[in-house]
Formats: C-alpha cells, structure tokens, sequence
C-alpha cells in the first residue's frame, strides 16, 4: 500500500512539473486563464439571481473563443460528434436507402447498391407511407423524421410499409439494419474511348479505394486521359489528400508539408506505383474547392503534373486536428498551416474577414467572370518546378480560368431555385410517367440522346407547375433562362431514373468548365507548357 501510495504521488509531482512547465513555456498566467473562468462559472451558479444554465453557459464561452480564433476552428456538441464525422468516416448504419421528401411523402430515389434495402427489392418511386406502424405522411414529415427512424444499430429491424405504382395495397418490408457505405465519388464515366472523368465531392476515409475501383476498369478498356473534378469539394482528411496524390505523381514528390508554431514541420512524400501516373490529367476547381482540393491541385500545378482549369480556389490553408473534451464533445483545433511543394501557403488572410461573405465579394468585384479582376501581391510569388510563375496566400489560381456564365440569369430563375421547383418538377415529372421512361429508355446514354429536345410544351408544363408551387410565370425571364432550367430538369430526370451519375453525364454537355477541359485534353500545346 506504501508502495501504491509513493508511486501515485510520483505520477501526480510529475504532472504538476510538466503542467508547470508547459505553463512556463507558453507564459501562461492561470490566475488570468483557467482559475478565473473556473471561478467565474462557480460564481454564476452560486450566485446569480436566476437560475442559470452553466452547461449553456461553458459552451457558449468556448464556441465565443475559437471563434476568435480563426474561421476554422469549431466546437461540436456531443449529440453532434457522430453525425459530424459521418461524410467523412464514410458509412453509417441504417437502410440504405437515397430518398427525398415530395409534397410530404418520403419518395425513394435509389436503393444503395448492396445495402439492405436493395437486396430486399426496395425500388425507385417507392413511397414510404409507414414506419413501424407509425404515418410517416403529411406535415411532420422533414430529413430528422426519416433518418430518426430509418437509421439504427447494424443488426436492429424497422418495418416500412410502402406504396408503388401500379400494385394495389401496401407493400410491408422488415429490414435488417446494417453498415452503409457513404459514397464520395458522385461520377465516374468514360467521356469516349480514352477519356475518363471522375467527381469526387470529399476527401472521405474510402476515397483512395473508390477512386481506384472506378478508375482501373477505365484504364483497362484504354482510358490514358483523366480530368479530375474537385468543383465545391470543401475538403476532409489530409491524409487522404496525400494518398489520392500519390496516386497521380511519380515517387518522391513532396506532395505537401505542415508546419505550426508548436507542431514541427512534417512532410508528406510521394511512394509511387499509383493507378495514374502518367497520361494526360487535367483537374477542376472553382470557388467551393477548399483545403484537401487545395492540396491536390496545388501538388499537381507544382510538378506541372497537370493543368488546372476552373476559377480560383478558396484558399484554405490551416490544418484542424480534432480533440475530445471530458463530456464527449469535441472541439477541433488548428494546428498548423500546410504547404504546397513550391512552399506556397494558400490560406487567405481571415483576421477581421467575414468568411460568410467572401463568394459574394467574389462577384461584386468581378472575379467570377473576369480573371484579371485577381490581384496577388509581388511578395506572393512561387515557381513550379519546370518555373512556371504561380501565386500563394489566396488559394489556387487556375491555369487556365473559365468565367461563370451569368446569360441564364433571371429573378424567375432565383426564385424558382429558392424553392426547390426545379428538383421537385423532376421527381414529379417521373413520379407520374417512371414505366413509360424506362420502356422507352432502357439505359441513362439512351434517355441522354434520345429524350425530346427543349420545346414549348415542356417549358409550359414547368410554368404551370411552378406557378401551382407559388412561382407567377414571367414569360420573359423564362426566354432567358429556358435553356438552363430544360438542361438541369433533364439531368434531374436521367438521376431520378437511374442514378446520380446519370445526371452529370447528362449536363456534360452545358458544363463549360468541363468542355473546355475536353478540348484542352485532346490537345497537345496546353501540355507541353508544362515542360
């Protein structure tokens, strides 16, 4: 017991000399830090007129704190941890099913490949009317409803009831719950014979293996081209960053390296033997492509791997590592800024910046739709490794900028969009003719080709529905944004069809980024500018 007794008041000496002297070294005052909000909290919940919430209190002091911080820097709830973690950890447990809430009725949109819900013959159009003997119709019906419900722990059983076209009755299925893959590849096809196009939409923890699923049987069939699509990928694991990069750069390439006031330099290098290595590779960004994105595209402008095209990036350059406080919750801290290989930080300045408004500043100065609108200072200049002059602090400056196009643009256009008609229009226009469509086109490249061109009674259907869902028809606005409202209907459809790739495939053809993209990887001149 001496013995016990003597060793625990060694373990707490020495925890007292290291907090001493982490306190020495970081000069910090716990009179004026720790003890005095400790002291503070005590107070209130002793003395304060009222009773007060403390744990309210606690957090609302922490989230005030980070904030001052940087824009990066968050504290998450412990109800919140879990689902906070799930695009990113990748899978959760449930049934695996895609839907949306139409006219306040759950519709499936597609059972997920392999999941529960589609090894028992749950299809889509589906309309979920029951789970668990409870009305899952009407008003109360939102997404924390349906996912309340539908999620559980892998092995539990939800009994749905549903209604599909054309069979009398209820349906009932007694579903085993189970793991279900979080998806981070949105599109993978082939765009012609040696052309491959993959989005990717998170630097989620299976990326790496997705992306290497969807692009091998690419390649096999002769693909020796890839354009990368990293438009609004806000980022995810840095981790997974280097390891996706690796797969496009020879070995030993400084891939990209951090570095903090407290956390030592730490440098992530290139293995080799990665799926795409060599062949042409062009990848995409634009204004919603932040950190992870910035790593990616800033590694591949470096080397002069490949070209960027898009517009400018949103220059995120801090590191967040998340840690775990005494009631479960989290906070994620920044620790360090991160480097592309030229040494470049592409992180934007944040102090006294409102984050919240930096897209709309973007187009009010004109940077959307004009690339000489980008001013980066002189002290911010970088050179890739084959001297090609590039920018730091203020994200990744495309090689070759495509404008956003703005003819479209109408009120009509923005207020239909603010109330999801156009999403809605789609799953109404297949909710009434899905056996038709899928007679008529027996695979999403002929439903692509073969679905009628944009004419008149298409566009008065839509008017008629969008004026029923509160929308007034502006004949005019309509003229100048007919051809982007058919466009994104039309993909829309090909995804409520068949699946979500269907619909990118289906927009290809509007994408400017993406057609300048095509006709630049066909070529040679963009490419040999690189060396």
């Amino acid at each position: 017991m001496k013995i016990l007794k003597s060793l625990f008041l060694f373990v707490c000496l020495m925890f007292v000399i290291i907090a001493n002297a982490q306190l020495q070294q970081n000069k910090i005052d716990p009179k004026t830090t720790f003890q005095k909000f400790s002291t503070l909290i005590q107070l209130i919940n002793y003395q304060y007129v009222e009773t007060a919430d403390v744990e309210k209190l606690t957090e609302d002091a922490i989230i005030a704190m980070l904030k001052s911080l940087d824009p990066h820097s968050i504290y998450i709830s412990k109800k919140d941890v879990q689902r906070v973690n799930e695009p990113l950890i990748g899978n959760f447990e449930g049934v695996g099913i895609q839907f949306q809430i139409y006219q306040d009725t759950i519709i499936v949109i597609a059972a997920i490949p392999g999941g529960p819900s589609d090894e028992l013959g749950i299809m889509s159009g589906d309309k979920i009317v029951k789970i668990n003997d409870e009305l899952a119709v009407g008003e109360k019906i939102n997404n924390k409803f349906v996912f309340d419900r539908l999620r559980g722990p892998k092995g539990s059983y939800v009994k749905i009831s549903i209604v599909r076209h054309g069979v009398d009755g209820l349906i009932d299925f007694n579903i085993k719950r189970d793991k279900i893959p979080l998806n981070s590849i949105d599109a993978a096809y082939k765009i012609n014979s040696d052309i491959a196009y993959v989005k990717l939409s998170r630097f989620a923890r299976n990326s790496v293996i997705e992306f290497k699923e969807a692009l091998k049987p690419m390649i096999e069939e002769g693909v020796d081209k890839l354009i990368l699509d990293l438009r609004g990928n806000t980022g995810g694991y840095l981790d997974v960053a280097y390891n996706l990069t690796d797969e496009l750069l020879p070995s030993d390439k400084l891939i990209v390296y951090t570095l903090g006031e407290k956390m030592p330099r730490q440098d992530f290098t290139s293995k080799g033997g990665g799926i795409f290595e060599k062949g042409k590779l062009i990848v995409l960004i634009d204004e919603g492509s932040a950190s992870a994105s910035e790593i990616l595209s800033g590694a591949v402008q470096d080397w002069d791997r490949g070209i960027i095209i898009g517009r400018r990036s949103f220059g995120k350059g801090l590191v967040q590592r998340p840690f775990l406080l005494p009631d479960s919750s989290m906070v994620r801290i920044t620790t360090a800024k991160y480097f592309t290989p030229s040494g470049r930080c592409i992180q934007k300045p944040f102090k006294g910046v409102d984050y919240r408004k930096e897209i709309t500043e973007r187009h009010k100065h004109g940077e959307m739709v004009h690339a000489d609108s980008i001013k980066f200072p002189d002290s911010l200049k970088y050179y890739t490794n084959n001297k090609r002059l590039v920018y730091g602090g203020g994200g990744i400056m495309p090689d070759y900028f495509v404008p956003m196009d703005t003819t479209f643009s109408s009120k009509y256009l923005i207020d239909i969009s603010r109330k999801g008609i156009l999403n809605n229009f789609a799953l109404h226009f297949v909710d009434n003719s899905r056996e038709e469509l899928l007679k008529t086109y027996y695979n999403d490249d002929d439903f692509i080709k073969n679905f009628p061109e944009l004419n008149d009674d298409f566009l008065d259907k839509f008017a008629t529905y969008a004026e029923e869902k509160g929308v007034p028809r502006n004949d005019k606005d309509i003229e100048t944004s007919k051809k982007y409202i058919y466009n994104v209907c039309k993909g829309l459809i090909a995804r409520n069809l068949f699946e979500i790739n269907s619909y990118y495939k289906s927009i290809a053809e509007q994408d400017d980024v993406l057609q300048n993209a095509i006709e630049i990887i066909q070529s040679d001149w963009a490419f040999k500018k690189l060396n």
